[in-house]
């Protein structure tokens, strides 16, 4: 795969402007704002319960936000239905936790699977373009032919990894989401799946938004962070401005992991002279 330089402007095509989620006694969010910028790759981490999660549920619509509003691509998510909602969902994919693989499907038709929806909304598929688009996201995601074949419990974790990102990228995504991605996978293949998403970013010109508790995936892919904490957003900004910012969480987050790569250069970012 031959990356291209990707294209990153300074338009916000994700905006999250005052949201407030709240499951039963728990305040989830607290006004919380963010700004996901086009051809960016934002990564969003904090403490487990800060609400990483939930917000990129309410994002994509899978959660309703108590109050506030998310913009995606220019729509309000709240406020579509119907084929208007639909719409704005195909100009995304999603890479959930845990793959979310169909697990009575093989890999092929767990791939075809947004295409063959289509079908069923009056769109003509071809089933000769299917076979063609489904084998490209296959080798595209770095499985083999053959693998299409086989049941997700046939599978490694990273395989499966790499077929349900296929399938988030089937419908040619401007915008994906991926919800802690390298979760379960170990050192060696967390690092391949890394280099794998920052070639696609850059290839598909994709817009990206990760959440992600995975200090090297957040160090080596993102072009900005952003800290949630206690329901409200902390801080965003570049690999270097994050870790300089003066909160206990992020204090902790560096200084324990400072010593190792690839976070190297930011050792002795406390006293290098700017």
């Amino acid at each position: 795969m031959n990356a291209v330089a990707k294209t990153t402007t300074t338009e916000p095509v994700i905006e999250v402007r005052g949201l407030c989620k709240r499951f039963g006694r728990q305040q989830v969010h607290k006004g919380l704002d963010l700004e996901v910028r086009r051809g960016e790759f934002l990564s969003v981490i904090g403490t487990s319960g800060s609400g990483k999660s939930t917000l990129l549920h309410q994002v994509i619509g899978l959660v309703k936000p108590d109050s506030g509003s998310i913009r995606v691509l220019g729509a309000a998510v709240g406020e579509l239905d119907g084929e208007a909602a639909r719409l704005l969902r195909r100009r995304w994919g999603v890479l959930f936790q845990r793959g979310a693989l169909f697990s009575a499907f093989n890999v092929f038709d767990n791939v075809a699977f947004p295409m063959r929806e289509l079908r069923k909304e009056g769109w003509s598929v071809d089933e000769n373009m299917l076979r063609d688009s489904v084998a490209l996201k296959l080798h595209m995601v770095g499985l083999k032919p053959e693998d299409a074949w086989k049941r997700p419990a046939q599978l490694s974790g990273g395989m499966l990894k790499r077929a349900a990102l296929a399938r988030a990228l089937m419908l040619e995504a401007e915008l994906l989401f991926l919800d802690e991605p390298t979760t379960g996978l170990d050192p060696a293949s967390s690092a391949e799946f890394d280099a794998m998403l920052d070639a696609l970013h850059k290839e598909l010109d994709l817009t990206v938004m990760m959440v992600t508790h995975d200090l090297y995936s957040m160090a080596t892919l993102s072009d900005r962070i952003a800290v949630l904490e206690e329901g409200r957003l902390i801080t965003v900004g570049t690999l270097r401005e994050v870790a300089r910012f003066d909160h206990p969480f992020i204090r902790d987050f560096f200084r324990s992991r400072r010593n190792d790569d690839p976070l190297r250069d930011l050792a002795n970012y406390e006293n290098d002279g700017d």
